[in-house]
């Protein structure tokens, strides 16, 4: 485990949970009502309200986007009083927009903190992922092998058959070779519509039965999965993916020079950190947003990489009359 870190206060835990419930109470008034900008506009506007409330010197490295095409929460935007600690953070407001929209399962508020330069800058353009839970040993997967040549190596690593090994797949036309392949070889294959924060960190939890996440989708999400497995354990590799030279001067412009490179796990979220979610809706991870006559209820996961420790979190919040 890393060292603590004398920056991320303790206190910070709890008050990252009080974030991510902001979020997800204000997005989940819009869940099911089709239109995803608003319930992404509801959840930024609420963690920003709760980001500014702390007492902390906060820079956003993974965020909605560009400050020219984000008007809140962009890359680069400063958060908190500024009386206090350099951090920075990564967040997604509303992980699964569309889930939320179509009140499906999954759809999350997310953050995570780590010191100053502890998270990679990643711009907002596709990551190949890979990644696998904890147990494993070191160098199990690889970017630069097959799905088969991975699978075949999880799988003889667990003492099972290749067909045995269930993965978790993003359901998008771009995987059709990949999910085609894994089912070939006699995979289980767990098609998600959106959120691949949760689809990495399902494969840290036995109960979920998915070994491996597959598949390429937002960098800014695989550096928040990546905080998370850094806190219960587990391996990922990622390479970014540029579909033309305006992403690649996108990603030069964030300090990044090696486009081709294959980041560890301990690359995109190094040293301490903090991880935060609130549920949405109901999903694999946490019980989605309780709307009741006279309160709501949450549930948050909120955990450090430092000593390892997973808190869940049930919130009670009253209504105003």
């Amino acid at each position: 485990m890393p060292q603590a870190s004398k920056v991320l206060d303790r206190v910070l835990v709890l008050e990252m949970v009080r974030v991510t419930e902001a979020a997800a109470i204000a997005a989940s008034t819009l869940t099911g009502r089709g239109d995803e900008k608003a319930a992404d506009a509801a959840a930024v506007e609420a963690m920003r309200a709760a980001l500014n409330e702390l007492d902390m010197d906060g820079t956003v490295v993974i965020g909605e986007g560009e400050r020219d095409e984000a008007p809140m929460l962009f890359i680069g935007e400063k958060v908190g009083t500024g009386n206090g600690p350099a951090i920075d953070i990564a967040l997604d407001p509303l992980e699964g927009t569309t889930i939320c929209a179509k009140s499906g399962p999954n759809s999350l508020a997310v953050l995570a903190i780590a010191e100053a330069g502890g998270l990679l800058n990643a711009p907002d353009v596709y990551m190949d992922k890979l990644a696998v839970g904890p147990g494993l040993p070191a160098g199990i997967i690889d970017l630069d092998r097959t799905p088969t040549q991975n699978v075949e190596a999880i799988a003889a690593a667990k003492g099972v058959r290749a067909q045995d090994i269930v993965a978790c797949v993003l359901d998008r036309p771009r995987h059709e070779a990949l999910i085609a392949e894994l089912r070939a070889l006699g995979c289980g294959v767990v098609l998600i519509g959106d959120g691949d924060v949760a689809g990495v960190i399902a494969t840290s939890d036995p109960d979920t039965t998915i070994d491996v996440y597959m598949g390429s989708g937002g960098a800014p999400e695989g550096v928040l999965a990546c905080a998370a497995l850094r806190c219960v354990g587990g391996q990922f590799k990622g390479r970014l993916l540029f579909r033309n030279d305006d992403e690649r001067a996108r990603a030069r412009k964030w300090g990044i020079e090696d486009l081709d490179r294959q980041y560890d796990l301990k690359e995109l979220a190094k040293g301490d950190c903090i991880f935060a979610a609130t549920g949405v809706t109901d999903g694999s991870l946490l019980e989605g947003v309780k709307r009741r006559r006279d309160k709501m209820t949450t549930e948050s996961v909120v955990m450090r990489a430092s000593s390892g420790t997973v808190r869940w979190v049930k919130g009670e919040h009253r209504l105003q009359r």
